[in-house]
């Protein structure tokens, strides 16, 4: 009797996420305090392939802050903050069955250290949730998604700042206390191995105020993941059917060569980008990240307590997928970096397509911690047409699609536990990485432009029938529409 399955679990859940950082606007409003993607800024002269956000300064920050003239799209969005019970149904009558987004942190704590949340912040996530349920979708929230308070930077330094540890802990309380009975599925840091490209976005480390901003990344994040245990261990111990995942940004480096040095090299590489995930889903350091830190001349400082705390693990992992890289001896020894695999095909931006890197790493993740999968992010960005009848023709997105969601059937009868696949930006939401609108993902077009000029009106492309007859079909069906 075969046992390999034959299709998609019948309860899979099929989905779209976002972020509340890059779809809600409002960014002054009902109490909310700046966080830090309130400061990245649309810079229309850059490069495709270049644009992302990179350190800061406490300088440039308050530079920013004082700034009339430039242009910060995230700061408006596409006004979801007014429009979620709309867009919500066109969500629905696409046909998803769970909703990814994020708690603002800066809405429910201003300035991110006071001792009681903002009950309006609250107010906004009470309706947007039981909106979500409303319209028959499973709600995951992600509790940290790139929107530290700015204060948390300003007068401490970001996650390197012990004290946040604490007042992460406590956000953690608040939301855990109040949503448990209506929100199953958590994940507390979105992409926590994503030190480089959105180093200040995630860890709110001026580079000004530390001494080694490499070092200062590593011990960022350690803090972190205390702060992510102990929450976790919070969770289990009230609300013992929560959920709790770790979200790795994941696309795989491949060797350069054959050349054993360039293989060892690749591998060292990819332990680093699992290395989050070792620590928060097995307890403990593994020896692979003492060594790598040794060679570089790291020290990593431990809190009495924090190996101890650090055995409170996740219940689940998820990642999200863009894209895949190469790596080779020379770049992980001068960087530990990777760089785009030319052999692929790639969208404007640089992104390189590669579906079966998506079956690869669903391989790679449950061989390494035999549980539950989520595929938390995945799509690609590209330039969409309004035609002149009102219409935009999106194959691109169709074809880019059906190859990653076959991938996916092809892991699962390779036995790999997958859950649930949640589309990135079901809706054009404000790409993170350049702040642009043009970057678009969404089966649903949202008219805006980059300089947040435009009607508003959501129009749904073609790839929301097909991904509406896909969940329709649970998979089965990737080619009719």
């Amino acid at each position: 009797m075969s046992k390999v399955p034959l299709g998609f679990p019948k309860d899979f859940l099929w989905g779209g996420a976002v972020a509340a950082n890059q779809l809600e606007g409002a960014y002054d409003i009902g109490g909310k305090g700046l966080c830090v993607s309130d400061l990245n800024e649309y810079q229309k002269d850059i490069p495709l392939d270049r644009k992302h956000n990179g350190e800061v300064t406490t300088r440039s920050i308050l530079d920013t802050m004082a700034s009339t003239d430039r242009v910060f799209p995230k700061r408006w969005g596409i006004d979801f903050y007014h429009t979620y019970k709309e867009d919500l149904k066109l969500l629905r009558e696409l046909g998803l069955k769970t909703f990814r987004t994020s708690i603002n942190w800066a809405r429910i704590f201003p300035n991110g250290d006071e001792t009681k949340p903002n009950e309006e912040g609250l107010k906004f996530y009470d309706a947007l949730i039981d909106e979500i349920l409303a319209n028959g979708m499973e709600p995951m929230i992600t509790v940290s998604h790139y929107e530290m308070p700015l204060n948390l930077t300003l007068n401490y330094t970001g996650w390197y700042s012990r004290e946040v540890i604490d007042f992460f802990v406590r956000y953690c309380k608040v939301l855990f206390d109040r949503y448990h009975q209506k929100v199953k599925y958590w994940i507390l840091v979105n992409q926590i191995n994503l030190i480089t490209h959105e180093s200040f976005n995630h860890l709110g480390v001026a580079e000004d105020k530390v001494s080694n901003i490499e070092e200062a990344k590593y011990q960022a994040v350690h803090n972190e993941m205390v702060a992510c245990a102990k929450a976790t261990k919070y969770a289990h111990h009230l609300y013992s059917d929560l959920q709790i995942g770790v979200m790795l940004c994941g696309g795989p480096a491949y060797p350069a060569s054959c050349k054993p040095e360039d293989n060892l090299a690749c591998l060292r590489h990819n332990q680093m980008e699992f290395f989050f995930a070792d620590v928060l889903l097995r307890g403990k350091y593994p020896g692979y990240a003492y060594r790598f830190f040794e060679e570089r001349g790291y020290h990593i400082v431990f809190g009495d307590g924090d190996e101890e705390v650090l055995k409170n693990t996740a219940d689940f992992v998820s990642f999200s997928y863009y894209y895949t890289t190469v790596c080779d001896e020379d770049s992980f020894n001068k960087d530990n970096s990777d760089y785009r695999n030319k052999e692929l095909p790639a969208n404007p931006w640089g992104w390189s397509i590669d579906p079966i890197g998506l079956r690869y790493m669903l391989n790679v993740f449950y061989d390494r911690y035999q549980c539950p999968i989520y595929i938390t992010e995945n799509g690609i960005g590209y330039f969409d047409k309004l035609e002149e009848n009102g219409t935009i023709h999106d194959p691109y997105r169709i074809e880019y699609f059906k190859m990653h969601i076959e991938q996916m059937r092809e892991a699962i009868k390779d036995g790999v536990d997958l859950r649930g696949y949640y589309a990135w930006g079901p809706i054009d939401i404000v790409s993170c990485s350049s702040s642009e609108m043009s970057k678009r993902y969404g089966f649903i077009y949202v008219d805006l432009d980059d300089y947040g000029h435009g009607s508003g009106k959501r129009i749904k492309k073609d790839s929301f029938k097909w991904y509406q007859h896909v969940i329709e079909t649970n998979g089965e069906s990737l080619y009719e529409q």
